[in-house]
């Protein structure tokens, strides 16, 4: 239950973690760098995820097509990704290519030369992205909870930044973003799968050492959750909805009955909401509940999408289930099956590298140390129905919900005192 880990600091700072799965024939890497849109000013607004693209378009000894066809030929799965708190250049090889993974990964993320040219060509394919989420109504809906929840503060914006910035940012600007930001003791080098951790130092310290100390970094700020109704008409069949109130952070010691919470609520088929709103009501194909959870603040959140007619009903339950969970301890039944659902779910996930590496990573930077399996799984069986209940109430005992629409018109006066917790 508990593969080898091994931890090393270079003298920059820079963190290598692995961990040794000798039953896989494969290893998954990512370079991982502790920053992410909630560190961008207004104008920076889509800086980081924009540099993710960059990474991969060329550098003083390759091209964008040569990156693209040396993964290819090794049979490579590569990709990026960026949050609010995160950018990690990510890839999985069999592990006999180790060596080309880790040289083609290192190249890219020390060596990219932003050539202006590129940045021309990727503008306007992320402005593309950003026309895929305002075309999707799911994924809008969860953008918009972001000003809603969370204000004016970083976390309330879009990953992606505006179409503004993204047509204002160039060469140099982006440049400056990574010099600034990708400080060595802000990364993080996660590695999983059959590798020794000895050979991984090998190859990767004496490229990563040479990264220079940067000036510091501007501290975070922390938001309020806020309770902000946002709405945009669109002619759907549907109304899509999200809502969103007060969650718990990625280090609380409560996560573990947050994460218990959520799966009883709308976690799972057997949820209180999918049975509630979907099974006894047909009133929507898919409901469910989520945790979005950063270094010092988080957001509880549901999302659904229903008939016009039937959204008064459908908000008017998710209400009362919210409250039910404030008054109502959970029975023993269902709160045994509610760990037994996260539990599988955990150590399932745990059987594969890319997973392990993520986990790797995150663990690295909220707690500066591997938590092993088996404390996460204590920690969850620890958890009483009690927990649940004095979490519900200090989380959601007093205030509004933040609530979301896209679809057919609505009007804001329709919720004016029916989100109060």
């Amino acid at each position: 239950m508990n593969p080898t880990v091994n931890k090393t600091i270079l003298n920059n700072g820079v963190r290598i973690v692995s961990m040794t799965m000798p039953h896989v024939h494969s290893v998954s890497m990512g370079v991982w760098v502790h920053v992410g849109a909630r560190d961008e000013a207004e104008a920076e607004a889509g800086a980081s995820h924009f540099i993710e693209h960059m990474i991969f378009k060329g550098t003083a000894r390759r091209t964008a097509f040569q990156i693209a066809k040396e993964f290819d030929a090794i049979g490579g799965q590569t990709n990026a990704f960026t949050s609010m708190e995160h950018t990690c250049y990510h890839a999985r090889v069999l592990d006999t290519q180790l060596g080309t993974m880790v040289d083609i990964l290192s190249d890219i993320f020390l060596n990219s030369v932003f050539d202006g040219k590129e940045v021309e060509r990727e503008r306007p394919v992320i402005c593309q992205e950003i026309g895929m989420v305002e075309d999707n109504p799911e994924e809008l809906v969860h953008v918009m909870m972001g000003p809603a929840f969370w204000g004016d503060h970083q976390l309330g914006r879009s990953i992606l930044g505006t179409r503004e910035n993204i047509l204002g940012f160039d060469g140099p600007a982006i440049r400056g973003f990574f010099k600034r930001l990708y400080q060595p003791d802000r990364i993080v080098i996660a590695i999983a799968g059959n590798v020794e951790h000895r050979r991984m130092v090998d190859m990767l310290g004496p490229v990563f050492s040479t990264i220079a100390a940067g000036n510091g970094f501007a501290p975070r700020t922390t938001p309020a959750a806020g309770d902000g109704i946002r709405m945009k008409h669109r002619e759907l069949e549907q109304t899509h909805v999200c809502m969103g109130m007060k969650g718990v952070s990625v280090a609380d010691p409560r996560r573990f009955s947050a994460s218990l919470l959520n799966t009883i609520f709308g976690g799972n088929m057997s949820s209180r909401l999918f049975q509630t709103i979907r099974e006894e009501r047909g009133l929507a194909y898919s409901i469910y509940s989520f945790l979005n959870a950063y270094a010092d603040v988080g957001m509880f959140g549901v999302c659904t999408a229903v008939a016009p007619k039937d959204l008064d009903a459908v908000v008017d339950l998710i209400m009362a289930e919210i409250r039910r969970l404030k008054r109502e301890p959970v029975s023993a039944d269902v709160l045994r099956d509610a760990k037994e659902f996260t539990k599988g779910n955990l150590l399932m996930a745990a059987e594969s590298p890319d997973n392990q590496m993520v986990r790797l990573a995150q663990n690295e930077f909220y707690f500066g140390r591997t938590i092993s399996m088996q404390s996460v799984i204590d920690d969850i069986d620890g958890v009483t129905s009690e927990d649940l209940v004095a979490l519900a109430e200090s989380l959601w005992g007093s205030g509004s919900v933040a609530l979301t629409l896209v679809g057919p018109g609505v009007d804001r006066s329709d919720f004016s005192g029916r989100l109060f917790l």
